[in-house]
């Protein structure tokens, strides 16, 4: 299979900060990038963690392979939950928006 996926992500709530400070991503997948399967919300975020962050504190971010608790993901403004969570498989046009939802006051 031959092709890409775009998608969108999006960080807000602090989260940017692990990411160079840059809060919106434009990527572009190739749709057999997970081992020959179509990408994963899972292989996102480790595609991510690799690419994309700048930070060294990874551990902000994901714990023990899985989005952090208190990181609020929405998919297409849809609750991950809703979607299959990290096996939500990703398609084109796809808005994947990461919040942290743990701040100090």
């Amino acid at each position: 299979m031959s092709g890409k996926i775009d998608v969108t992500v999006e960080f807000t709530g602090g989260l940017e900060i692990l990411f160079d400070n840059v809060s919106k991503h434009s990527l572009s997948l190739a749709n057999d990038a997970d081992e020959g399967k179509p990408p994963t919300v899972r292989y996102l975020v480790k595609y991510l963690c690799s690419h994309l962050m700048k930070d060294s504190r990874k551990e902000l971010f994901v714990l023990d392979g899985n989005v952090r608790p208190g990181i609020l993901v929405l998919i297409n403004d849809s609750d991950w939950e809703l979607e299959g969570e990290d096996k939500y498989e990703l398609v084109n046009k796809d808005t994947i928006l990461f919040v942290s939802t743990l701040h100090g006051g």
